[in-house]
């Protein structure tokens, strides 16, 4: 018996990292699996008034820390749910809200800062344990995060290689999406998805065997279900028509493989109100979905035993 616990899209969130790790123990997993989007999207500034307090907009409040302990409960707060707090004055804010080049590296600076105390974490608690981990990026993950995750043995990144896991099975990983109105940092036309996906395929012995670790959810399958959106303005906005519209979102290159090799079992995330399951054939694919702003961790349970499914669970805690 394998057991594999996977979970995606948390987003920065320390919170949902921390339970991630922790699923190994309380679930007993032989394998941890976070299937992308690790970086967080949202910078929280603390800026330094005169008598030496901070004030901060969280959550729509805007707050003020007159002490020490007061300011770092708000920046553990703000890592919790994915925030990335910074500590500033009002000259520097004012020059951060003029200047989107200073945004973006200082956003950038704080992605990788949080992403190396992940790893650097995930390192000591996994290093006498006998369970592997993996973790991917996803289309909304900057390239910068793979000289952090390739330098790691154990968390390791497997995006397009094959891995082995248990000795049993074979696993290919596909940060990528389709094309989305976000534009985001990792997306690719169905054709160039299609042709990344058949090279990897290329390299698996045994589809009977083997494990789709792709970001993106295959298209028209329940499991890709988001708000339709309004594209002629940025950021999009939801079209509503008597309630919010759902369409499906996912890549059709991605369907197009799970029906053509049949895998054992599909994983996958990118739509964070996705959660659900299906089958595609014999193909089981899991969507666990997140909920990384409420500190929640979704995640998916799976265990395999003589190449096949033998349970399966979604989970939240």
């Amino acid at each position: 018996m394998t057991t594999i616990f996977f979970a995606t899209d948390v987003h920065g969130a320390d919170s949902c990292f921390k339970k991630f790790l922790k699923a190994a123990d309380f679930y007993k997993a032989d394998v941890l699996i976070l299937g992308g989007d690790v970086s967080g999207k949202v910078l929280i500034p603390l800026i330094e008034q005169s008598d030496g307090t901070y004030r901060v907009n969280f959550a729509g409040t805007e707050i003020t820390a007159n002490t020490r302990e007061e300011l770092e409960k708000i920046e553990e707060q703000a890592r919790f749910v994915g925030y990335y707090p910074f500590r500033t004055d009002p000259h520097e804010y004012e020059d951060l809200t003029n200047d989107k080049e200073k945004v973006s590296s200082l956003t950038m600076k704080l992605i990788l800062e949080r992403l190396r105390n992940w790893i650097v974490t995930a390192q000591e608690f996994l290093r006498d344990k006998q369970v592997k981990c993996y973790v991917t990026g996803g289309n909304d993950d900057p390239y910068e995060i793979e000289d952090i995750l390739k330098a790691s043995e154990n968390p390791f990144d497997p995006e397009g290689q094959v891995v082995e896991i248990a000795g049993s099975y074979q696993m290919i990983s596909c940060s990528y999406s389709n094309h989305t109105p976000w534009k985001t940092p990792r997306e690719l036309s169905e054709e160039d998805l299609t042709k990344t996906i058949e090279k990897m395929c290329e390299k698996i012995g045994d589809f009977k065997n083997a494990i789709f670790n792709f970001h993106v959810p295959p298209f028209d399958s329940l499991i890709d279900s988001a708000p339709k959106l309004d594209v002629s303005v940025f950021p999009p906005k939801p079209i509503l028509k008597g309630g919010v519209v759902f369409v499906p979102v996912g890549s059709t290159a991605v369907r197009a493989a799970i029906e053509k090799y049949q895998p054992l079992l599909g994983l996958h995330g990118h739509i964070h109100e996705s959660r659900g399951k299906i089958r595609l054939g014999r193909t089981l694919c899991l969507n666990p979905g997140s909920s990384y702003g409420e500190g929640t961790l979704l995640g998916a349970l799976v265990k395999l035993e003589d190449g096949k499914v033998k349970t399966y669970q979604l989970t939240s805690g």
